[in-house]
Formats: structure tokens, sequence, C-alpha cells
């Protein structure tokens, strides 16, 4: 009978230190269809954005409080496997070209697995806007909205004139230039 009982209860104690155990484990990073699931709307016209700096994907920092002092602002959020974005982003290069003299800022962020996918399709393809990829530091402090690829026009003071889920035609992204 004893030999039951200490078999039993050395079975009880495996079991919650196994349990014990898998608690102590560092949580799965989550995927992006689960972050996308509990991603928040697009913000309200008028909301007040407020950008954290941001290591570039060239290795400098970008910080919004003094890229925007006196100038409208966009914000891209795009991945290299979106093929929305890949019709999208030759537009944003467009009117980064453009304007970046007349008046705009713009900071794009890369929702890729890695980093060095976004840096490689940035290069593949001869983009030059600024474009960082969001790490999860980021992703707590600005969350993405739902959806890809999201576009977001504010004014220098941070209030957001502007926000679009999906893809935006070559016209669609010329009319950013009418905030300038």
């Amino acid at each position: 009978m004893n030999a039951i009982k200490h078999r039993r209860d050395f079975l009880l104690a495996s079991a919650a230190l196994a349990t014990s155990h898998a608690w102590a484990q560092p949580a799965a990073p989550q995927s992006a269809a689960s972050l996308e699931r509990v991603a928040p709307e697009l913000p309200a016209l008028g909301t007040m954005l407020k950008v954290p700096d941001v290591q570039l994907l060239d290795g400098q920092t970008f910080s919004m409080a003094s890229q925007t002092a006196s100038r409208v602002w966009v914000l891209y959020w795009w991945s290299s496997t979106c093929p929305f974005c890949a019709l999208q982003s030759p537009e944003m290069q467009k009117l980064w070209l453009a304007y970046k003299d007349r008046g705009l800022s713009m900071l794009t962020l890369s929702i890729d697995k890695k980093a060095a996918d976004a840096s490689a399709y940035l290069e593949k393809r001869r983009y030059s806007f600024p474009a960082a990829w969001v790490t999860p530091e980021f992703q707590k402090a600005l969350p993405k909205p739902r959806g890809l690829p999201i576009t977001l026009v504010c004014s220098p003071t941070g209030k957001l004139l502007q926000a679009e889920r999906g893809q935006m035609f070559a016209e669609d992204v010329a009319l950013i230039s009418r905030w300038l």
C-alpha cells in the first residue's frame, strides 16, 4: 500500500513540477495572425499621435520630434510579402522624392519577420524613404492598426488628418500632397 501511495505522490509531484516549469517558460513570440486579430482599428481623424523614436534600417535614429517640426508627416506600415504594399510602395517612393524638400516627413514601418528581409526588399527596389523595422517595443508604443498597408497622414502637431487601410492607388497617394 505504501508503494502505491509513494508512486501516486511521486506522480503528483512530477505533474506539479512540470506544470510550474511550463509556467516559467518565456511566452512564445506572437504570430502575425494573432497580432492582427487583436490589432486596433484605424485611429479617428483628429486623434493626436505620438511616435516613439526608432532606429531606421540604415542604422540612423528617426525622431519624429525633430523630423516633423513644421512638417506634415506620413506613417506607412508595409511588408515585403504584401502584394498590395508592392503596388503602393513605388507610389510612396515617388511622393517621398517629390516632397521631402517641400514640407513632407515620412516614416515607413516594416512588419516583416526579420529586419534583414525588409532591408533586402528596400535595397532591391532602391527605395530611399526612411524605413524602420517594427520591434516588439515599437509595437507596444504604437500598435499597427488592423490591415495592410496602413497609411496615416498627420499635421506637424501630430493631429491625424487622413487614415487609410489597404492599397492606395497612384492618384490617392499623390493627393497626400494637398496637406503640405
